[in-house]
């Protein structure tokens, strides 16, 4: 296949497109994309409304506000799409406050351009749904045998936990919180990740959309391990706004935090990215879950404890 200009609009499918070998092709990124490093060099085509930089509840209102007059809560900068003129966009119809909305894209390339530019839409809810959209871009890219290398190590990865949690029984129950407020529990893809990792999803369900919850919920599951990782934050981002968990009346009642199993998770660069470091993800919660079984080494980076 000929060489292809490619715009990610996604930064789980800009990881993608370097793991299969084809980030030479990426002539523009989004502007949450960051990683592999090498790729903020590329123009950012895209950039939010709201404020990134404000609280939990503040960025939560914005967007709601937003939604709510039926607007896209991203920008796209279709005049620099036009210079950069792609034969590919890739974009994601999973989640519209995420990352730019395949609509978005759509209405944007309306006659904007006088070529012809494929959209590759990504919607992934589930592990399998990571999996297949790895294969279903390799193909879209024409390095079909790249793809099946890549996920074939995942799969070799996952298989050496699942092995070595073969006979356990006991699995702690976990709750992941995915917003801080209002409270939010993740879904989608994260109860199969703490499923493999040797413990027991509770108030979210495998391939749905993350719900709200009540902090009573949680208090009532009372879980034995907490993992905080907010959408879109670094752990840093989230030690600033620790706070707002620590002021509800009973947290230091839960299991969880009287056993000092609390920690917080690197959400933005693991868990919420539906790429190939999902399988990274999948190593983190092993380690936070079972610390006596794996030391992959992503403590004190990808995670760390919390004790308050």
């Amino acid at each position: 296949m000929p060489e292809q200009r490619i715009i990610s609009l996604l930064p789980a499918a800009t990881e993608i497109v370097c793991a299969l070998g084809m980030e030479h092709q990426l002539v523009g990124r989004s502007h949450e994309c960051d990683y592999p490093e090498s790729v903020k060099v590329l123009p950012v085509c895209s950039s939010a409304k709201f404020l990134s930089g404000s609280d939990s509840a503040a960025i939560d209102r914005q967007v709601k506000e937003i939604l709510s007059e039926t607007l896209s809560i991203y920008t796209i900068d279709k005049e620099l799409i036009r210079k950069l003129a792609p034969d590919v966009i890739i974009t994601q119809a999973q989640c519209e406050v995420c990352a730019v909305s395949l609509s978005d894209v759509e209405l944007a390339l309306k006659d904007l351009l006088d070529k012809e530019c494929r959209i590759i839409s990504l919607s992934p809810n589930s592990l399998e749904d990571i999996y297949n959209d790895i294969s279903y871009l390799a193909k879209q890219l024409g390095v079909e045998k790249a793809g099946a290398e890549l996920l074939e190590l995942a799969e070799e990865r996952t298989d050496i936990i699942r092995h070595k949690l073969k006979f356990i029984v006991q699995k702690p129950k976990v709750v992941c919180i995915e917003w801080l407020s209002p409270l939010m529990v993740a879904g989608n893809w994260t109860p199969e990740i703490i499923d493999i990792a040797g413990g027991t999803p509770v108030l979210s369900e495998k391939a749905k959309h993350s719900p709200y919850v009540d902090f009573q919920s949680i208090r009532e599951e009372d879980p034995d391990i907490l993992v905080i990782m907010p959408c879109g934050f670094s752990v840093q981002r989230t030690l600033q706004e620790i706070s707002l968990l620590l002021e509800l009346p009973g947290w230091s009642d839960l299991k969880a935090v009287k056993d000092q199993r609390v920690y917080i998770a690197d959400g933005n660069q693991y868990f919420n990215r539906s790429g190939p470091r999902i399988t990274d993800s999948i190593e983190i919660m092993a380690e936070i879950i079972n610390p006596k079984q794996f030391i992959f080494g992503y403590e004190g980076n990808g995670w760390l404890s919390f004790k308050a």
